[in-house]
């Protein structure tokens, strides 16, 4: 298997992650909670992360349901994308003819640009307000495919992702880890052509693993680790209490 480099990386470095806890802890039920309720303070920020095909999308949409059926106001979003100049900005990096021979440096740029307008446009004012935000990808997948798969230069993408977040950070960021030869399976039973990304050969995938567990091993208390080979409902139930936990800590 083709190995990630670590050479922009020395910070990270190979590592073996504990489950997550199953405790089960209580949240609202529908009729506890008044549909649509913010939190009492400031919003959280809840990133999901992982390989192409590792079942982000599908976890998102249970947990967005389950939340709003506990009677919170969730928000999801995703990345590149969000706003209107960041889908016009996905379009371009994913599928658009005019994208296809973009550097790593324009990529790097575009995904940042993407982001700088969420944060401010979507994310600021809903975490203000409250609200349970809920991303697909943030700035961990800048860090790890433009960083770890591309081989930019540690400073730079450090430097873009501080431009674009300014002081936001996410409260809690779940990785689904999967197999990229597993995810390659999944990918392949879709309809529709793959993009750029999902395009890649398979040692850009194997970096791109080894750097999102990395990462995760660099801020424990950040990252969850989660094994994205679960059925999606079993997985669902871990991602589910993970939250409870971290809710009932901000109401304590």
């Amino acid at each position: 298997m083709a190995r990630a480099s670590y050479r922009n990386f020395p910070q990270y470095g190979n590592s073996l992650l504990n489950n997550p806890s199953e405790a089960h802890l209580h949240l609202p039920s529908e009729a506890e909670g008044r549909q649509n309720r913010p939190l009492s303070m400031r919003g959280i920020l809840i990133t999901f992360e992982g390989g192409d095909g590792c079942g982000k999308s599908t976890q998102i949409s249970r947990l967005t349901q389950r939340l709003e059926a506990a009677g919170l106001s969730v928000l999801t979003t995703r990345e590149p994308g969000g706003t209107p100049a960041g889908e016009a900005i996905r379009h371009l990096l994913q599928t658009a003819r005019e994208g296809e021979a973009l550097t790593p440096e324009a990529e790097l740029l575009l995904f940042a640009a993407s982001r700088a307008q969420l944060v401010r446009e979507v994310l600021e004012p809903a975490l203000a307000a409250g609200r349970v935000v809920i991303a697909d990808r943030f700035a961990d997948s800048t860090t790890v495919y433009q960083g770890c798969a591309r081989r930019l230069p540690a400073d730079a993408i450090a430097w873009a992702n501080r431009f674009a977040l300014g002081a936001l950070q996410p409260d809690l960021t779940l990785l689904l880890d999967l197999e990229p030869e597993a995810a390659r399976e999944r990918l392949a039973t879709r309809s529709g052509p793959a993009d750029r990304m999902e395009a890649q050969p398979p040692e850009f995938h194997h970096a791109v693993r080894e750097g999102y567990l990395a990462l995760a091993a660099a801020e424990p208390g950040r990252f969850r680790v989660l094994d994205a080979a679960l059925p999606p409902e079993a997985l669902h139930e871990v991602i589910w209490n993970l939250i409870s936990e971290k809710l009932h800590g901000l109401h304590s």
